[in-house]
């Protein structure tokens, strides 16, 4: 009698369900996040309801243009809302996760630790 391996169901569930399927974590990437910009963006929209640009601008380092440009990108995907408004006279342009931008930013972070910890 042989025994069949068998795969922690916290470690497959946390990866997506990668291991469930038998196969390598890496699958559960999101290719769109290999941008470090983009994943820097999701990542510091991730614990926020919205941010205003500029916010997100000065937290990732990065130029306006830079950002609009990967923001478009993200926004295109699904997975960022992009919302103009004004705060008296001033423009303004605040960004948020989709759920399922949320639901994509942490299928990719849990395929990051699985294959981090193997």
């Amino acid at each position: 009698m042989t025994q069949e391996p068998t795969v922690d169901a916290e470690a497959g569930a946390g990866a997506g369900g990668a291991a469930k399927r038998g196969g390598h974590p890496r699958h559960d990437l999101a290719p769109l996040l290999n941008a470090p910009v983009r994943l820097s963006v999701v990542a510091a929209l991730a614990p926020l309801d919205k941010a205003e640009f500029g916010f997100v601008r000065d937290l990732v380092e990065v130029s306006d243009s830079v950002l609009s440009k990967q923001v478009a990108a993200l926004e295109e995907a699904g997975w960022v809302e992009v919302r103009k408004g004004r705060v008296g006279r001033r423009p303004r342009t605040w960004l948020s996760l989709t759920t399922e931008g949320r639901a994509v930013y942490q299928r990719h972070l849990a395929a990051l630790r699985a294959i981090a910890l193997g």
